[in-house]
This record gives structure tokens, C-alpha cells and sequence, in this order.
């Protein structure tokens, strides 16, 4: 299968497209990013990779990060976890209040913005912000293979300035038990882990983990990597999550930075940066492109 041929193919279909989408414009930090961005790369289980566009251009990987400090809360606490936080799609923008509201402080599942940050505050317990900070960089270089991976801390800022709203899923769910910490600093974790930067090519490599076919990349057990994949094929997208599984049928983890990371178990790592982002908070284009590939390579967990 020409691989490279196929991205090319979706990188100058991408290129001609007008319907770019809106830049995450309540981050100011993220709001300053050009639409025009586009960047594909793909890593293969047998170790080869791809790449077209951008890729070698740093993005704020956002709430993309939520799939590595997941991998950490279930490799520290096991099923444990779930007692905080639940495994349904939500249905809801990742930053609602309402289901936590009527759920008692429970989020939905790890990768809306309450639950992510319910995660943070688990493998934050007995541990300085800083430790947890280099645990979760580390983690993600060690997958990607790669040290130049840094947290942007003006990014950093521009969320802590802006991030009331996630500073009130917060003290909601500290007022029902679920929070270990003071809101602040479980928030100021996740403000931090959000603002990780990583080009398409490292994306594409730290997710090689979770293809489940590189013995060498496995740095969680094959269990762990199938309960991942299933959470970001249900739940991945916030409510276009189901929209996402129907047009491309892969685990994906968006964020608004404009970036998705994708998994084809078995066989390829994949990943997309287009800032533009749809009405759910996913990126329009990289949405389109990963569709375009998953047809064109006809790679889908249905068959």
C-alpha cells in the first residue's frame, strides 16, 4: 500500500478546501494560530512513517493529553479509577455542567474536561504539581522517543487567566467528594498538561503504544491499550464522538488545538494538526483527512 501516496493525495485535497473552521479563539494564546496550518504523519507498526504538511511544526496538543495521564491514572490506581469517573459518552460539550450536576460530581467519562481533570487529580494525590508535571512529560517522551517535547507556559497562562469555567467543574466536584485537592491546584496541573506542545511526527510516535502490535512501544499492557482505544472510539470526541466512529470507525482523541490523534490497532499511529475546528471542538479538516485515509486504507476496528 502506497502510504505516502495516500497522505499526499489528502494533504492537496486539504489544501484546496475553504471550510477550515474556527481557531479555539477563547485561549487567547490559541487564537493567535493561522487556519491555514495543515500536517498529517503516520507511524506503521513494522516502523515506518509518513508525513506531509506542517509536521515538524509544534501544536498545543491540548486535551489530547488526557489519553497519556489516563494511561498513568490506570497504570497507578487500576480499576479503582472508575469509582470517580465514569466510561459513558457523554453526548454534552466538554466543558458542560449539567451531567455533572445531575450526576453528583461523577464525570461522564475520562475526556470531557471534568473527568480529565478528575485524572489529573488522581495521580496528582501525595505529590508536588512539579513532580507530576515532569512524570507526564516524561511518560509521553519516552513514548514518542523523543526529548524535545516541552510544555508552552505561556499557553499555560493564557488557560489559567481564562479557565473559570473548568475552575468550576472543579470546586463541584471538591464540594461532592471528588476532588482530592484544592481545585486550584489540580487545575493548574491540567492548564499545564494541556499546554504540551508536539509536532504531528512525535504525536504520531507517542501513540505507537497504543497500536498494541510494537512490543518495544508497549509501555502499558495490551488489556490497558484496548480499554484506552475503546473510551477514545466512544467517547474521544465529546458529543461528535458517534459522528467521528461512523465516518472513520478508529479511536480518536481530539483536541482544540486543532490536533487528533488516531489509532488503527495493529497497525498504524496517525496523526492530524488543522487548527480550524468544527461546532464540537474537533478540528474540521483533520476530521475530513483522517476519513479520507481510514477509506482510502479501508483500516476500521468494524472490519
Amino acid at each position: 500500500m502506497d502510504l505516502q501516496g495516500i497522505l499526499d493525495t489528502i494533504f492537496h485535497e486539504m489544501q484546496d478546501r475553504s471550510d477550515r473552521g474556527i481557531v479555539a479563539d477563547y485561549i487567547p494564546e490559541l487564537a493567535q494560530v493561522s487556519p491555514e496550518h495543515f500536517a498529517m504523519s503516520l507511524c506503521t507498526a513494522d516502523g515506518q512513517s509518513f508525513h506531509v504538511g506542517a509536521a515538524e511544526v509544534p501544536f498545543s496538543i491540548q486535551s489530547i493529553s488526557k489519553v497519556f495521564t489516563l494511561a498513568l491514572a490506570l497504570g497507578r490506581l487500576g480499576d479503582q479509577l472508575w469509582t470517580r469517573v465514569g466510561r459513558e459518552p457523554s453526548g454534552l460539550a466538554f466543558n458542560s455542567m449539567v451531567q455533572l450536576e445531575h450526576e453528583n460530581g461523577i464525570p461522564r467519562n475520562p475526556f470531557v474536561n471534568a473527568g480529565a481533570i478528575v485524572v489529573t487529580d488522581a495521580i496528582l494525590a501525595g505529590h508536588a504539581p512539579r513532580e507530576v508535571l515532569g512524570e507526564v512529560l516524561r511518560f509521553i517522551r519516552q513514548a514518542a522517543g523523543d526529548d524535545d517535547i516541552h510544555i508552552n507556559h505561556r499557553v499555560a497562562k493564557s488557560e489559567q487567566d481564562t479557565g473559570h469555567r473548568n475552575l468550576a467543574l472543579a470546586h463541584f466536584m471538591r464540594a461532592h467528594g471528588n476532588l482530592r485537592n484544592a481545585p486550584e491546584l489540580s487545575c493548574g496541573v491540567y492548564f499545564h498538561q494541556c499546554a504540551i506542545e508536539m509536532s504531528t511526527r512525535q504525536l504520531a510516535q507517542a501513540g505507537r503504544f497504543l497500536m498494541g502490535g510494537d512490543p518495544a512501544a508497549r509501555l502499558v499492557s495490551p488489556a490497558r491499550v484496548r480499554r484506552i482505544n475503546a473510551l477514545m472510539l466512544t467517547c474521544g470526541h465529546y458529543d461528535g464522538s458517534g459522528d467521528f466512529a461512523y465516518r472513520v470507525g478508529l479511536p480518536g482523541k481530539s483536541g482544540v488545538g486543532g490536533g487528533i490523534l488516531v489509532i488503527a490497532p495493529g497497525r498504524a499511529s496517525i496523526a492530524v494538526w488543522s487548527p480550524g475546528l468544527d461546532a464540537q471542538g474537533n478540528s474540521r479538516l483533520g476530521t475530513l483527512a483522517v476519513e479520507r485515509l481510514a477509506q482510502a486504507t479501508q483500516w476500521s476496528v468494524f472490519g
